[in-house]
């Protein structure tokens, strides 16, 4: 299919259809509904706005559109659901990350649902996937990021249950979460790490407001488990697979944030392109410099070389390769593509784009961030070389 910064999908009609009504809705319905309620990527969103959007979603077919048919999905690939993921951010919607359930919704218990029991697909994964509940998951510790294997979060057996305590970090979407699925060390032992699901409700979790990135999103929050309760029947998993959980989901992850920073970095393309037509320096549009057609002839290049990545990747996924190492290729060198997109649509905008509150400022930050989430660019580079040599 010949690049384009705006695909078309013609070879695929499905996902060309998905795709035209997916702009439909967000440009005719959830972005007006922004505007109107002033919603910005830094606004404390409230759980009845989030559900106004599942609902929509759902009524759409959109929310938890890549869960097979069994589970009330269609059964995307992960191709697909790439192209949708990255067309969500390049709308510039505030609330983007709700519509297939990004944040708290069904792409966050996706991956899970082959370890649940049948009392944890009805009590807890299912209704996240019909939009009545939301969830976070929660693995870091803010001694134990990269390094996951330093929490000290620990899960004692006690009775018919365990008691956990410890304290959780950057969870996304806990301020507006029901339960969280919770990681911890099994006390007495140094490498048996187990999977809880956890009511936000129960005694002795509470949940803390947490640090504001510089994104300005205030979407996570910290997790305090004192002496809190579990029964045995939301041990996620056997004993001993938490990580395997967790970090097999984070793997995925890696590779499905990327779609959406191409999709952000076309928005900056797109909100530079505007600019620089518009803009008027020394008699002529700023688009007649040769500087800054070079400018934009680079960040069309990383788009395109970022998406045929991650394209090729999502595709030998969907085919049941094994992506571990291209997954962390794909995040270290999108993220980093990304932000230089981002960095020259700065540039291009001039004072305007070093503005807070300007959209470019806006998508500067948020891609500056994601050098070091869910993996920072050094992480990357270990992990590929550790699985190469």
């Amino acid at each position: 299919m010949p690049y384009t910064l705006t695909p078309s999908y013609d070879d695929n009609p499905r996902l060309q259809d998905l795709v035209v009504r997916l702009r439909g809705y967000l440009a005719d319905e959830l972005i007006p509904y922004e505007r109107e309620h002033g919603i910005t990527p830094e606004s404390k969103l409230d759980r009845a706005t989030l559900e106004r959007v599942w609902k929509r979603s759902t009524e759409l077919g959109f929310y938890g559109i890549s869960l097979p048919p069994e589970l009330g999905g269609q059964g995307l690939t992960l191709t697909e659901l790439c192209a949708l993921k990255e067309e969500l951010t390049a709308s510039g919607a505030a609330l983007s990350h709700s519509v297939l359930g990004d944040m708290g919704g069904p792409l966050r218990v996706g991956a899970i649902v082959k370890y649940a029991t049948e009392y944890q697909l009805e009590r807890y994964l299912l209704p996240v996937i019909r939009g009545e509940r939301a969830c976070c998951f929660s693995l870091t510790e803010q001694d134990a990021g990269s390094d996951v294997r330093r929490m000290t979060t620990t899960a004692t057996p006690d009775g018919d249950g365990y008691v956990l305590n410890g304290h959780k970090v950057f969870s996304s979407a806990a301020p507006f979460a029901d339960f969280a699925i919770v990681v911890a060390r099994m006390a007495g032992t140094d490498e048996a790490y187990s999977a809880f699901l956890v009511d936000l409700d129960t005694p002795g979790c509470r949940v803390l407001d947490g640090e504001v990135p510089m994104s300005g999103q205030q979407m996570e929050g910290d997790l305090l488990l004192e002496d809190c309760r579990v029964p045995a029947a939301n041990l996620l998993g056997a004993i001993g697979e938490g990580l395997r959980i967790g970090i097999g989901r984070v793997t995925l992850n890696r590779l499905l944030h990327c779609p959406s920073l191409i999709g952000a970095a076309r928005r900056a393309w797109d909100l530079s392109v505007a600019h620089s037509k518009d803009r008027i320096a020394f008699g002529r549009p700023l688009l007649a410099l040769q500087a800054i057609q070079h400018k934009l002839a680079e960040m069309a290049t990383d788009i395109y070389a970022a998406r045929s990545m991650v394209m090729a990747t999502a595709g030998r996924a969907d085919s049941g390769a094994n992506i571990a190492v291209e997954a962390n290729m794909c995040k270290l060198f999108t993220s980093e593509a990304c932000f230089r997109v981002a960095d020259q649509a700065v540039q291009i905008h001039g004072k305007a784009g070093l503005t807070r509150g300007h959209e470019v400022e806006q998508i500067f930050r948020t891609l500056r961030m994601f050098r070091i989430v869910t993996g920072t660019t050094e992480i990357h580079k270990n992990a590929i070389v550790k699985a190469l040599v």
